[in-house]
């Protein structure tokens, strides 16, 4: 009876405990990307989206095909990451719905294995993938009307839309993937507080130094290249078009020759 309940309170405080760390942890993040964006990886990304997205709108709708490509990339992936995590969600509902899990009240796990306590598992680690799958399909749809707008031809697209299409993608990307290391952290809850309890602590480090941003925020000024690239183009074509006029020119006085 003693080792039962000293079991159960090991549930009660490591568990909150590894969750509160990682809230705390995420809440401190956001407050950096809201303040502090250039110190975070997620405000450099987006920073450099920006300058991505005005240099493509400066470039011809009919030559804006890699950027399409991009963007489908990003799209492929979200749907990719969105029908993993419907998958799981479904196979989580339909353990939860059957008697299969009886293997989680095993006497090998250390922690409370009441059938409370192991719905209160697969529903909250369910929740997590529900989280996810529905940022991920937010995710896609947000590329999708960036997408759309980048090839839209014949028309000058406001750049804030754009941009802004862009980053709320991305911000639902990130978002789907923190609910993927919380589900992460959850899983290992299943065979015990002390596993899910040293995954959030590893987690929130590994975080820590991923999330941090230490490079200075390029410019994206036009090369000099680039324009030298421009103005070269611009006088072949003056040339050919002079070329083209001269042997109009040649070729009219031939006929005139001739009829005469």
């Amino acid at each position: 009876m003693g080792l039962t309940l000293k079991e159960e309170l090991l549930d009660f405080f490591l568990v909150p405990s590894g969750i509160l760390l990682m809230l705390g942890y995420h809440l401190f993040h956001l407050h950096r990307c809201l303040h502090l964006p250039n110190t975070t990886i997620i405000g450099y990304e987006n920073h450099n989206k920006k300058a991505w997205v005005r240099r493509i709108l400066e470039v011809e709708a009919k030559d804006r095909g890699q950027a399409l490509t991009v963007i489908n990339g990003n799209i492929s992936a979200a749907i990719s990451l969105a029908s993993i995590s419907l998958a799981l969600s479904s196979l989580i509902g339909a353990w939860i719905g059957s008697a299969s899990h009886n293997i989680f009240l095993s006497s090998n796990i250390y922690g409370n294995k009441s059938s409370t306590a192991v719905y209160i598992k697969f529903i909250t680690l369910l929740s997590c993938f529900l989280v996810a799958f529905g940022c991920f399909v937010q995710t896609a749809s947000c590329f999708v009307n960036a997408n759309f707008l980048i090839s839209m031809p014949n028309c000058e697209i406001p750049t804030s839309h754009v941009e802004n299409a862009i980053i709320r993608g991305s911000n639902y990307w990130v978002i789907g993937l923190r609910s993927l290391f919380f589900a992460s952290n959850l899983l290992l809850w299943i065979f015990g507080p002390i596993p899910m309890f040293v995954c959030s602590v590893i987690t929130v480090v590994v975080l820590h130094n991923l999330d941090r941003n230490t490079t200075p925020l390029p410019n994206f000024t036009k090369t000099p290249a680039s324009h030298h690239s421009k103005e070269s183009g611009k006088e072949m074509t003056t040339v050919t078009s002079a070329n083209d006029h001269r042997q109009r020119s040649e070729m009219d006085g031939a006929e005139h020759q001739a009829s005469t």
